[in-house]
């Protein structure tokens, strides 16, 4: 049993990407596959697919690499807030990753998105995590 998914998530996508695997298989939830699409529209990866089993179903990412130098384009994927210690944000005080080159995943009452669609909707939330 994991006390925190969504780190479990991001732990998973980090450690594949350095290792140099293409394709990672995580267990699925409704949260992850938000994070999943954000991470797609945003280009961090190159595809992903939703497998439904029985119970709790899978997703699986293809990783996505420079083409020249074989580089992982996720440099870096972070979890902001933990179970012990939530970190929340409100419209005004949404945070600029790298100056605007990285994004950050936040989960508002208008669904999961990035610091960026989150200002312009004018909503706050709880910031999940860094990605650049």
């Amino acid at each position: 049993m994991f006390t925190d998914p969504i780190a479990d998530y991001l732990t998973r996508i980090r450690n594949a990407s350095r290792a140099g695997h293409r394709v990672v298989e995580i267990p699925a939830s409704n949260l992850k596959k938000e994070m999943t699409k954000i991470l797609f529209d945003q280009g961090y990866i190159l595809s992903y697919k939703f497998e439904e089993d029985k119970v709790q179903g899978s997703i699986k990412i293809a990783l996505k690499y420079d083409k020249f130098t074989k580089e992982p384009v996720i440099r870096n994927i972070e979890r902001i807030s933990k179970p012990g210690l939530r970190k929340y944000a409100s419209s005004g005080e949404m945070p600029r990753v790298l100056n605007g080159l990285g994004i950050a995943i936040v989960s508002t009452s208008h669904g999961v998105m990035t610091s960026k669609q989150a200002k312009r909707e004018n909503v706050g939330g709880e910031v999940l995590c860094y990605v650049y």
